[in-house]
């Protein structure tokens, strides 16, 4: 088994993925936590962003090998 991702590659991840609404790689905010323990079966992480351009809001789940399962 591989050895899952660290928070902060997790962070980069989040970082590196456009606004879902504007394109734009700028943040307000960027946050990274260790995802429940009912939900570890399919993400790691879940990152919270704030868009620095539109302001949008955004979940990202993040699996442990560094693919991204969802956004909303």
């Amino acid at each position: 088994m591989k050895k899952p991702i660290t928070e902060s590659r997790a962070e980069r991840i989040a970082k590196a993925h456009p606004c879902e609404k504007c394109g734009e790689y700028s943040y307000k905010r960027v946050s990274v936590k260790e995802a429940p323990k009912g939900r570890q079966e399919d993400v790691a992480w879940i990152a919270e962003k704030v868009c620095g351009v539109c302001d949008t809001e955004h979940e990202l789940g993040i699996a442990e090998d560094g693919r991204i399962v969802y956004v909303s």
